[in-house]
């Protein structure tokens, strides 16, 4: 499935490209004048390869969900029992992506990818709570994905809906030993893939991407360096908000397992087996999915970025599906889109993750295609040019 997909991502349409570029020159608006939004439209128009593309809509997040053994290290402040819990709180449609969700008419996928712990419905735990010890360093036997849980999609805005495809309960301490077996590494991937095929045929017009796990930040920052070259403590923050001690030893972790992996960046689902999560892999997969269909994903924050760039490193030509929603306060999401050579739409200091600062962009995104459909031309409106 991952050759096939990759074997289905072609470059931009260069002709299309042209005839949007050719199209803003006589709508009835100054040369230039709407900026970023210009450059998007005429980046999604090469994508689809027809101008003006189609309008990116309807809406479809997709949260993938997964637990990690590097939690075990003390980099969160957060239980781990915490991700299990915010998926029955995304569920319930309680959660911030829920609302935003809900203002933008998008549906909500949740995916358990590999959740440690059952999945709950009670309340959430304070991030004051005892850290749990973690899952055995040596990792339990994957579980395999569930073929039961891919149903048919159904995009309801109103109704938030669980998938289950656990490759395994959380992956193993990286600190110890690799987080994930290649072959886990590539079951994930390929769920993500037909996550994608199942929300676009159920017919979304664009997929956004959401992430759940706490802990999930550390592997971001080590597959920002093993990808890009930066150096550990550029691409590492705060997550959900620790103190400066527990910062630095968040840095030495990562230091620490790059030097132990010392993953190749020429060999993406290496790195995502070394250093990974299950969540990054699934994304990467829904990723090179959306692109092998010529459908654009807006990214959200730093787990989103992380994960784009093993989808480039799969298939450069993926990043023309790429839309960058924001720039997380996460210092390695810049790090990482940097790299990858995309503009963020908007800039809030956001750092939740789930969908969130995607579903804030989504917005524009639609805004960049709909002038290409509906904005008179000189000749049309009877306008004098310059």
């Amino acid at each position: 499935m991952l050759e096939t997909t990759i074997a289905a991502i072609r470059p931009a349409d260069e002709a299309a490209m042209a005839a949007a570029r050719e199209l803003h020159g006589r709508l009835t608006k100054p040369a230039g004048s709407l900026g970023a939004l210009e450059d998007l439209s005429v980046r999604l128009a090469g994508l689809a390869g027809a101008c003006p593309p189609p309008l990116p809509e309807p809406a479809a997040v997709a949260i993938f969900a997964g637990d990690h053994g590097v939690h075990a290290q003390g980099v969160s402040p957060w239980p781990q029992e915490v991700t299990g819990q915010m998926i029955g709180n995304f569920l319930a449609g309680g959660a911030v992506v829920n609302a935003f969700a809900r203002q933008a008419g998008a549906s909500v996928t949740v995916v358990d990818v590999g959740v440690a712990t059952p999945l709950p419905t009670g309340p959430i735990a304070d991030p004051a709570g005892p850290d749990p010890a973690g899952p055995d360093p040596a990792g339990s036997d994957p579980a395999g994905p569930d073929p039961a849980g891919s149903e048919p999609a159904v995009l309801d805005p109103a109704v938030p809906r669980l998938v289950v495809a656990s490759v395994r309960r959380g992956t193993r301490d990286f600190t110890v030993t690799a987080a994930l077996t290649r072959d886990e590494a590539l079951a994930a991937v390929q769920t993500g893939i037909r996550i994608a095929d199942e929300l676009i045929d159920a017919g979304a017009g664009i997929l956004l991407t959401g992430d759940m796990g706490i802990g999930n930040t550390t592997p971001a920052a080590a597959l920002i360096a093993a990808f890009t070259g930066a150096d550990p403590l550029d691409a590492t923050g705060r997550g959900t908000g620790i103190d400066d001690p527990t910062y630095a030893h968040k840095v030495a972790v990562v230091r620490s397992a790059l030097a132990r992996h010392s993953p190749d960046p020429a060999d993406p689902l290496g790195v995502l087996a070394a250093v990974g999560g299950l969540e990054h892999a699934a994304l990467a997969g829904l990723i090179l999915g959306a692109a092998a269909r010529r459908t654009p994903v807006l990214l959200d924050g730093v787990i989103a970025v992380s994960a784009a760039l093993a989808a480039a490193a799969f298939a450069p030509a993926a990043v023309g599906a790429m839309v960058a929603g924001h720039r997380s306060a996460e210092p390695g999401a810049t790090v990482a889109l940097r790299h990858l050579g995309l503009d963020p739409l908007i800039d809030l200091g956001l750092r939740l993750g789930e969908g969130t600062g995607a579903l804030l962009a989504l917005p524009v995104v639609t805004g960049a295609v709909r002038v290409l459909h509906e904005v008179a031309t000189f000749d049309s409106a009877g306008v004098a040019e310059k």
